[in-house]
């Protein structure tokens, strides 16, 4: 082993994990009801911090690698299989804050506990050999299965999130939370490369070290961001979220979807749909910020039966049909007003920014907004 290396790496990732897991545990957060479910989830993820800092401490003060690698190798397995658990809870707590319960943590506890036993009895019980190379196997197999289990239903609740933010608000709630999904995929990669770095011979141990330092720099800057957005996502899953679980029979609206499907269907989507174009025709859909639920209200109808009405002659999101229309309006604008910028122009037409709209705007049509407009004879000034 090269010595020098494997103390520096520790000495680098040693003060940023007791840094990063203590200001998870203790920074304060806005004094608000809302904010607790993202100080549990700090707390959770804090917790998993210190206790890897503990594992890099028991290595860099006590030598355990040097001493004896398969205690070394079995407080690695250990730490990896509860830390997977915390951060996948962390994370799957932010979108649902009901997913913690006894149940699920009676489960975990004991699998790590069963997991940690049986690693130690082939590590620390069984001589060298094949039965022992064996026996590793599927231990490093179950932990990889683990985390790959945890990381799906993670991704899965991301998926859904952003599904009920695009069908319930105009504007782009799910980039919000895009930093889950892209830590999730970063923490399968970083976490099976630190299982197999666990078996790689004792030179190479300063990578699994070196390693963690980017991936948790990455979660501190994503937990501190994701404070300025947290209160509007929470927000937005508190107004929608109980909506899904309403009984449909509840609603005394005609057009309730709890109605026989064939009864009166066209009269209803004929009356709808009138409806809809006197609100389009009013340009109702430039207000920012505008809710599927709200549209339902404004409408005088049922918000679950207008989402599939949307979805089935939109083709798509309450969101993408809103910003359809609001791309359409933008276009007409540039058109008619070509003394105004861009910025003007994203900002009468309903989008949170210009950059929002110009990156819309290149997805859908191809080219810029400004070079669209040349495109169409016009010299409007650009951003």
């Amino acid at each position: 082993m090269n010595l020098p290396l494997y103390e520096y790496s520790l000495c680098i990732a040693l003060p940023l994990m007791l840094f990063f897991g203590a200001y998870f545990l203790l920074a304060p957060t806005p004094d608000k009801a809302i904010f607790s479910n993202y100080l549990r989830s700090r707390r959770i993820m804090g917790c998993a911090l210190l206790l890897l800092a503990a594992n890099y401490a028991v290595h860099f003060f006590f030598e355990v690698r040097l001493r004896n690698v398969n205690a070394a190798i079995l407080m690695n397995l250990s730490t990896y299989f509860l830390c997977y658990w915390l951060f996948s809870s962390a994370l799957t707590t932010l979108l649902d804050r009901f997913y913690i319960t006894r149940r699920r943590l009676r489960f975990h506890l004991s699998a790590w506990v069963l997991f940690t036993l049986l690693s130690g009895v082939i590590l620390l019980g069984l001589p060298e050999g094949a039965a022992q190379r064996a026996g590793l196997t599927v231990m490093a197999a179950w932990l990889v299965g683990y985390g790959l289990w945890l990381a799906r239903r993670l991704i899965l609740a991301y998926r859904r999130a952003v599904r009920l933010f695009d069908d319930t608000h105009s504007d782009n709630i799910g980039a919000y939370i895009r930093w889950m999904s892209v830590f999730t995929w970063w923490a399968v990669i970083f976490g099976v490369g630190c299982g197999l770095l666990t078996f790689l011979p004792d030179r190479y141990i300063f990578l699994w070290i070196l390693s963690s330092v980017p991936f948790y720099i990455y979660l501190y800057c994503s937990y501190m961001n994701y404070l300025l957005l947290y209160e509007r996502v929470e927000q937005a899953l508190e107004e929608e979220l109980p909506a899904e679980e309403e009984p449909a029979a509840a609603s005394d609206d005609p057009e309730s979807p709890d109605d026989t499907p064939d009864r009166e269907a066209r009269p209803l989507h004929t009356d709808l749909a009138a409806r809809l174009s006197g609100w389009i025709a009013a340009d109702g859909y430039l207000r920012p910020g505008l809710t599927i639920r709200e549209l339902a209200d404004a409408l005088h109808t049922n918000r679950t039966y207008l989402s599939e009405y949307i979805k089935a002659t939109g083709n798509g999101s309450f969101r993408d049909w809103i910003t359809d229309l609001r791309m359409e309006y933008a276009k007409r604008h540039m058109l008619r007003h070509p003394e105004l910028n861009i910025t003007e122009i994203a900002e009468a037409a309903g989008f949170v920014s210009p950059s929002h709209f110009t990156r819309m705007f290149k997805t859908r049509e191809g080219v810029s907004p400004s070079n669209w407009r040349k495109l169409q004879g016009e010299d409007g000034p650009v951003l």
